[in-house]
């Protein structure tokens, strides 16, 4: 299973547990008109073209897409503005649900298993799943061709499903939709099965591939509304009937260059198409565009303010995590070998159970499992929160440790002195276990700035996020990743240098002292 799918399954499994336990609320119209402001959850860095993107990857309000179009269409029906809440493509329902934003719109197909969570709009756009296969792969043009093939296609989707369910095919499941055509077109596929929409802008545009045969299957994609939203999902549909009839849903796709037979016969609308897709053809422009040295460096110039923008907000989340990290872990390494009984094991137990379980489900119950209970953490702190509770464990471990590695004879000495054992241990015994334990304190702040990233699933932009925006708008994996890679290094390189010098002058201190 993929990364993307079993994030997925989790992520569907919350909102389940999140919706049985919800207690009831008051319908989101009304806090939507008192705001004057309609929020919609979507994922910009894996929804990607042409749902929700970056035009200009250096400008995070440069968005555009043929549902950012809608978005706005549907804002202006409803009488409010529009604004664009990022999360992950997996958390985009459990964020509904908690009440992060009024409604989930970013290629979501309508499903039974989705429609039990939550309530659907009308469909707004219909497509069929299309084959695309390396350009001289001419044998390839139908699902039965693909027998004993390796196929790639999104996880959680109705392509996976369709996939899946045809025998002899190797499934293979990926996170991002951009990824398997860049498989393909590198022989490590045999062929990509995705909506069209997705086909038609990363398959149609690559001199390396073709799109083969016709659609097959179907699938709709539908506005997710909280259940008991019941006002908003009426004033959602009563819009789209309008921008329906209106024709401005037809000239919306007609644009993006996504018009379709589906999509006509649901509107009612069967009249060929013969207008141009100016947004389509700037894609392609873009996309295909020659690309000189000097065009590539001032780019990534252009993009070092975003990048450092969500450098900053991993260095100050990492920060306040390892400092509450370390207050804890240093109390739980202390309750553990000093404490009285309960103490100790209540420690223990602690330490056992976070390390046991993962980080992302730690942070699933923190922002979106809480809520529940009456408890709401905003974005920043239950990351912070998260992160510092889940490394407090590995950092009580390095401090046990470290005090373990002191001979118990020094705290004999120290109390026959006239020491009490809290005086023994703040000035004998601490000191020795912390300059034991600082380079593994060291190596877990790198590993925690590292494993910041995992926030995304809260709503949180920062680093890895900001890198795989723009890798995924530009298609420059190389040089991005390798300029992110470079602020990661630069971010962790003064606290490595720190930690060498507090070493240096812990030894001095236990000279001095001995």
């Amino acid at each position: 299973m993929s990364q993307r799918a079993a994030r997925s399954c989790l992520a569907w499994l919350f909102a389940g547990v999140l919706l049985a336990s919800a207690p009831t609320t008051a319908d989101s119209l009304d806090d939507m008109r008192r705001s004057g402001v309609l929020l919609w959850g979507a994922d910009a860095v894996e929804g990607g073209a042409p749902y929700v993107f970056l035009e200009d990857p250096a400008n995070t309000e440069s968005h555009v897409g043929f549902e950012v179009d809608l978005g706005n269409a549907l804002a202006r029906e409803l009488g409010v503005k529009l604004k664009l809440v990022q999360n992950t493509w997996d958390s985009l329902v459990p964020g509904l649900l908690r009440g992060d934003y009024h409604i989930a719109m970013n290629g979501i197909e309508i499903t039974e298993e989705r429609a039990k969570e939550v309530n659907f709009s009308t469909p707004y756009f219909v497509a069929g799943e299309q084959l695309v296969v390396r350009a001289e792969s001419y044998e390839l043009n139908t699902l039965a061709d693909l027998a004993g093939k390796k196929v790639g296609t999104l996880g959680g989707s109705v392509a996976e499903r369709i996939l899946k369910n045809t025998a002899g095919i190797e499934v293979v499941s990926y996170g991002a939709q951009n990824a398997p055509y860049d498989d393909l077109a590198l022989s490590r596929l045999d062929a990509v099965l995705m909506d069209t929409p997705i086909a038609v802008y990363f398959g149609k545009p690559n001199s390396k591939l073709r799109m083969a045969g016709a659609s097959v299957g179907e699938c709709q994609y539908g506005v997710a509304i909280k259940k008991d939203d019941l006002r908003l999902l009426g004033e959602v549909n009563a819009a789209l009937a309008r921008l329906a009839q209106s024709g401005e849903l037809r000239r919306i796709y007609e644009d993006w260059g996504l018009w379709n037979d589906p999509t006509a016969r649901h509107l009612g609308d069967p009249r060929p198409s013969v207008a141009p897709a100016p947004r389509y053809d700037a894609y392609v422009k873009a996309l295909t565009g020659e690309v000189t040295f000097w065009t590539r460096v001032k780019r990534y110039a252009s993009y070092l303010p975003l990048l450092l923008q969500g450098a900053w907000t991993s260095l100050y989340l990492s920060v306040a995590a390892m400092l509450l990290a370390i207050a804890l872990g240093v109390a739980l390494a202390v309750s553990r070998l000093y404490g009285p009984r309960p103490l100790q094991l209540v420690a223990y137990a602690y330490v056992e159970l976070v390390r046991g379980t993962p980080l992302l489900i730690q942070l699933y119950l923190l922002y979106y499992g809480l809520p529940n209970l009456g408890v709401e953490i905003p974005p920043i702190a239950a990351g912070i929160l998260g992160l510092g509770l889940n490394y407090a464990a590995y950092e009580a471990e390095n401090y046990r440790a470290g005090l373990q590695s002191v001979s118990a004879q020094q705290m004999e000495a120290a109390v026959s002195l006239g020491l009490s054992s809290r005086q023994a241990l703040r000035h004998v015994i601490l000191p020795q276990a912390v300059r034991v334990a600082i380079p593994s304190v060291t190596n877990d702040f790198i590993a925690l700035l590292k494993d910041s990233s995992i926030v995304s699933v809260i709503t949180i932009v920062e680093l890895t996020n900001r890198s795989r925006e723009l890798s995924a708008n530009t298609f420059d994996y190389m040089g991005i990743g390798l300029l992110t890679a470079a602020l990661y290094f630069l971010m962790g390189l003064p606290f490595a240098s720190l930690a060498k010098r507090l070493e240096r002058r812990m030894a001095r201190y236990l000279r001095s002292a001995t």
